[in-house]
């Protein structure tokens, strides 16, 4: 019986970039076991405001800006459970608006609503003040998509704030 996988090493070799963790994330000849804090690489302090978010904040935060989005197109369409179409239209409207809201205001301020309220913002690695409207609807759209934001690395930093150059830190 003839296979790809000679050994069960073989696996390991093509699934490690994505299933073995944030440590995959690691530049070639970076040492994990040197990061003593997450977002240390990046000159960050361990703990308050500039600190990079924990994920649960991160979380919580796209969670209030959906509800908000969706409260909001909820003025606009109105919702009936026994019409598909309708719930269709409201669900379409409130990630438009969600998106709308977090490019807009990540864009020119930092934070979206909900990061507002928790204490978090996105912040550019560059040291540039503002994320700019262009970065800030990359951010959002590959939020939206969550894979870029459910696989990060070591410093709790997701595809998307990678391939951005930017990170959510706390701020307060």
């Amino acid at each position: 019986m003839s296979s790809d996988l000679a050994y069960p090493g073989q696996v390991s070799r093509w699934t490690g970039s994505w299933l073995s963790g944030p440590r995959a994330a690691l530049e070639p000849g970076e040492d994990a076991d040197a990061q003593q804090w997450r977002g240390q690489r990046l000159g960050l302090p361990e703990s308050g405001p500039g600190s990079v978010a924990a994920t649960g904040r991160r979380a919580f935060a796209l969670l209030l800006d959906c509800v908000i989005g969706g409260l909001i197109a909820g003025l606009i369409v109105h919702a009936n459970l026994n019409d598909s179409s309708a719930m269709l239209a409201q669900n379409t409207w409130g990630i438009g608006i969600v998106l709308a809201v977090r490019t807009v205001t990540i864009g020119f301020f930092g934070f979206s609503p909900g990061m507002a309220v928790l204490g978090i913002r996105v912040a550019r690695l560059d040291g540039a003040a503002l994320v700019g409207p262009v970065r800030a609807l990359a951010h959002s759209v590959l939020t939206a998509l969550i894979i870029p934001a459910v696989i990060w690395d070591l410093d709790n930093r997701g595809l998307h704030d990678r391939l951005l150059g930017t990170v959510v830190v706390t701020t307060r």
